[in-house]
């Protein structure tokens, strides 16, 4: 296997026991870029020298946490010293952040290296960035954290941070292929990182793996008393959680959502097929009617934050934007202190009857996108599977699969209960294996 191929645990691994140096690890991870970046162009920054000096001072440093000596791309809305972060705008072309955002700091208090910056669209919204899918380029990555999901999917990096407000993780991670985790509302602090929005703003993250997931998100998450929704908790044990065998076998509740008939005839088969997987328990369950509105109040929450948290753009910048964001700004003004606080009631009885089913099931299986990657450049598909959990705040997963006609990426999204990220990774992981199983998962590379 090459290096580049490597799981971030298994690199992990053998830099502890020193058959492996951060050194060789990064510069097969820049051989890769430079072969599919072209195609791919995955990244908004990335100085190979700056990426080589960093791994080789891992090397000279004694260890200091699991991703000692991986390499970790960020996404180009988190603030690094070292690094410009331009926020996907031009607006912001040459930015130059004083300090480290705390994921940032995290990564590097625990030896991982930060290898570069990844594109985002347009201020972590809506309008593409230069960013293909690495399956087949003429088809989207998903967004915003495009370069972060494709950076993964084509080998260039193990391990990759996003954000996602609305399907900005998932929905990327489901179009390319690899796993992409969302965590609980305020499990990993958000400080330093472009704000749009207190109660949806999450951040992710992308691998080839559970386990490798599991260990980005021990790394980076963590109280941050800065941060509005950040909440205490103990050390890092999601990988320890993560990798043990569950209790019993997992119960899910297949959960069609409303849209279900919106997903195309491949997904629906795809999902129906992992559903009925030798072992796997699923039932059947319908949400209430409630649920039909639930993206109406993602979107009315959404576009009045971030029209409250783009209030730094003057009135000549908004100009100079994309049409697209002036119509959400131009929305989220118009929306009434009345019609927000409805949305944040609607939300809070979606999280009641949530924790019902969680007290009965170890996690929702639902569908993480309409369909396959759109053949289509001019935007970053549709967030329809997504939106519900990150109103509702819960944990997130996608694990792949694929689409048998086209070849092409499928996900398929577990979702559980509110700071119940350890249960679900661990039932993630021995969902992930039977579809390893079952020849469904698609091919690295």
């Amino acid at each position: 296997m090459a290096l580049h191929e490597l799981s971030a645990a298994e690199a992990a691994r053998r830099i502890a026991a020193g058959t492996l140096t951060a050194e060789a690890l990064m510069q097969a991870c820049l051989e890769r870029t430079k072969a599919r970046e072209s195609a791919v162009q995955a990244w908004a920054w990335l100085d190979p020298e700056q990426a080589l000096a960093a791994a080789r001072s891992a090397d000279l440093a004694a260890p200091r946490g699991p991703l000692h000596g991986i390499p970790v791309a960020l996404k180009d809305v988190i603030d690094t010293a070292d690094m410009p972060t331009e926020n996907g705008t031009p607006l912001h072309a040459g930015r130059q952040p004083a300090q480290d955002a705390e994921v940032t700091e995290q990564l590097r208090a625990g030896g991982a290296v930060v290898m570069g910056k990844t594109v985002t669209t347009e201020l972590a919204t809506y309008l593409p960035g230069k960013t293909r899918n690495p399956w087949n380029p003429a088809h989207t990555p998903g967004g915003s954290s495009s370069g972060s999901a494709a950076a993964v999917a084509a080998g260039m990096v193990p391990l990759a941070v996003g954000t996602q407000v609305t399907g900005s993780v998932i929905r990327p991670a489901a179009f390319c292929g690899v796993v992409g985790f969302k965590p609980s509302l305020g499990l990993i602090s958000r400080s330093g990182v472009l704000a749009q929005s207190d109660l949806l703003n999450h951040m992710g993250g992308f691998a080839r793996s559970v386990e490798d997931v599991a260990l980005l998100t021990d790394a980076i998450g963590g109280f941050d008393a800065a941060d509005v929704a950040s909440f205490p908790r103990g050390p890092g044990r999601l990988h320890l959680t993560a990798m043990s065998e569950p209790p019993r076998v997992p119960r899910f509740a297949f959960v069609r959502t409303p849209f279900w008939n919106r997903s195309d005839a491949e997904t629906r088969a795809a999902l129906e097929a992992v559903a009925g997987l030798p072992g796997v328990i699923a039932d059947e369950v319908d949400l209430p009617d409630d649920f039909a509105a639930a993206m109406d109040h993602h979107k009315t929450l959404c576009e009045a934050d971030i029209a409250w948290n783009f209030r730094f753009l003057s009135s000549e910048e908004r100009t100079k934007v994309s049409q697209r964001l002036q119509t959400v700004i131009a929305s989220g003004e118009s929306h009434t202190a009345v019609s927000y606080h409805a949305a944040a009631a609607a939300r809070d009885r979606y999280i009641g009857y949530l924790a019902t089913l969680f007290d009965r099931y170890d996690a929702l299986l639902t569908p993480a996108a309409i369909g396959i990657a759109p053949a289509s450049l001019d935007s970053t598909g549709d967030p329809l599977f997504c939106g519900t959990w990150t109103l509702c705040g819960t944990p997130a997963l996608t694990l792949p699969t694929r689409e048998p006609k086209s070849g092409m990426p499928l996900g398929m999204q577990l979702i559980a209960g509110p700071r119940d990220d350890a249960r679900l990774l661990r039932t993630g992981r021995w969902l992930e294996s039977r579809i390893a199983a079952s020849d469904r998962r698609p091919a690295f590379g």
